[in-house]
């Protein structure tokens, strides 16, 4: 945070005209300081606390429901480092004793004199300055090579010069308790690639800037950003959780790139810190299981078990006697039966199980006369395009989109000589036409997806399914309009129209007349 940045303060108290009060003061006091917020209850307090930057607390004692001193109390949990005041309409020993006990740095009583809350309040900003100054002189002072020194430490180097030299600016990192997290952003490869290098570089730089940012605005803690795959190490001080929930959120909003966060548990002392690296790692490479753009902690690896096996080959002859069937259901299934389900297999296991699939899939299918490679018109005989993904959920949605593809194929191309489908699938329309038919009900009707409905459609008749449709409809208007009988609205809602102006639009739109233009060229 740069000099002269205004302090920032949190006023909290029950009463709206006291509160109005102490807010009129603070904004006039002349001081360097902002009204971050104002809260009439505990609850409100500590909602803005976690939303806010909050530099000094001043507080009401006496509020119903959550007192002053709990509200402290969890304020002082979630922002170690905040400033607390407490005001108080009595002069109670007991809430003295409190006060005392959570470290408060001023306890004023009402009604509060003028020139007293001046006095705190420059007091206040003097101490705040001096531990941000100290706060960024740790930042400032880490050199790029002491940077590189830190991360050495922090991954296992624990040489005695090496810690010697590093302990001034750990110290004063930790001085609160700290914990470590890795921020990662997710996917970069096949992202960049869409990008194209000048604008990947662009939304890289900006990315860092911005994290450069939230760090000193947010308080977040020491900063390491620009690590190989793209990565940025971060010291953080204790609260930091929801602030970090908050930035994966952030960076979701502004860039077209996501990041995920792991952190380790917090350190009691600054020499367990590379413990805390280690979990964060840990967590991290937990992102195969549980997910991204997100903040995980804390979570190893699970282990998995070794080498194919008997029951995950009678799994792959179920799933192709699945894919042959058109069952998806069974597919999907099968997928996560060999997968774990909720996914027990390390990403070290899990590629070869993939490769293992599909080549046995291929063999199975070429004594069949098909090519599993050719049908999925993959370049090669080995998928490399799965290797970009981080997840396991990605992964399977992967496997899972293909093998569906592969047994729609497979459907398509069984009933490719026959033109009894598109035969049932016009007379389903034909039948339909005074109602509301769509791709999407009329896939399903026949057990297929909209997209390869569509696409049988096309190939089978030369014609989109939807022109076909427009096209049917239009003769049916036609042969309803050439009935004398009936009138113009009567056939606008036997076809669906509930508004007469756009039924004739609709119409002359694709004729060039209208109904009643129509009716008159045929002599009715």
């Amino acid at each position: 945070m740069n000099e002269g940045t205004p302090i920032r303060l949190l006023l909290v108290d029950d009463e709206a005209v006291d509160l109005e009060w102490l807010r009129r003061r603070v904004a006039g006091s002349g001081l360097p300081v902002q009204v971050a917020g104002t809260a009439s209850s505990g609850f409100a307090a500590l909602d803005l606390l976690q939303r806010e930057q909050v530099d000094v607390i001043l507080s009401d004692i006496r509020m119903p429901i959550m007192s002053g001193i709990e509200f402290a109390r969890r304020a002082k949990e979630a922002r170690p480092q905040v400033k607390l005041v407490f005001i108080s309409g009595h002069e109670d020993f007991h809430y003295a004793k409190e006060a005392l006990r959570l470290s408060a740095s001023g306890y004023l009583l009402k009604p509060v004199d003028d020139e007293e809350l001046l006095a705190m309040l420059a007091a206040l900003c003097r101490d705040v300055e001096q531990e941000k100054r100290a706060s960024r002189s740790v930042s400032e002072a880490l050199s790029l090579a002491a940077r590189e020194l830190l991360l050495r430490w922090l991954g296992g180097d624990r040489s005695p010069l090496l810690e010697e030299h590093l302990q001034p600016y750990l110290h004063s990192a930790a001085e609160h308790g700290a914990s470590c997290a890795l921020i990662e952003i997710d996917d970069l490869e096949w992202k960049a690639a869409a990008l194209g290098e000048e604008e990947r570089d662009r939304q890289l730089a900006a990315l860092n800037a911005f994290l450069d940012g939230f760090a000193e605005r947010r308080q977040l803690g020491l900063l390491l950003a620009g690590l190989p795959g793209a990565r940025a190490a971060l010291i953080a001080g204790p609260g930091a959780d929801a602030r970090l929930e908050e930035l994966v959120a952030e960076i979701g909003r502004r860039f077209p790139l996501t990041v995920t966060v792991g952190v380790g548990r917090p350190a009691e002392r600054w020499q367990e810190l590379p413990e805390s690296y280690r979990e964060a790692q840990a967590a991290l490479s937990a992102k195969w299981l549980l997910g991204k753009n997100r903040v995980l902690r804390g979570s190893a690896e699970p282990a998995g078990e070794e080498g194919p096996s008997a029951a995950q080959e009678a799994v792959v002859d179920r799933m192709l006697a699945a894919i042959l069937h058109y069952d998806l259901v069974e597919i999907d299934d099968c997928l996560l039966e060999l997968f774990g389900g909720s996914g027990r297999l390390r990403r070290s296991e899990a590629y070869p199980l993939v490769l293992r699939l599909t080549s046995k899939l291929h063999a199975d299918l070429q004594a069949m006369d098909e090519n599993l490679y050719e049908l999925l018109k993959w370049d090669t005989h080995e998928p490399g395009v799965m290797f970009q993904f981080e997840t396991m959920n990605d992964l399977l949605s992967w496997l899972r989109k293909r093998l569906f593809e592969l047994s729609e194929l497979l459907l398509i191309k069984s009933r490719r000589h026959s033109r009894k489908l598109i035969d049932e699938i016009k007379a389903y329309v034909e039948e339909r036409l005074e109602q509301k038919v769509t791709l999407k009900e009329t896939a399903a009707q026949f057990s297929f997806t909209p997209n390869y409905l569509g696409h049988l459609f096309k190939e089978e008749t030369g014609q989109h399914f939807s022109d076909y449709l427009l096209e049917r409809k239009l003769r049916r208007t036609c042969a309803l309009l050439e009935e004398p009988t009936l009138k113009i609205y009567e056939i606008a809602d036997r076809m669906g129209y509930k508004n007469i102006v756009y039924f004739n639009r609709q119409f002359k739109q694709a004729t060039g007349m209208s109904p009643g233009e129509y009716r008159k060229k045929a002599g009715i």
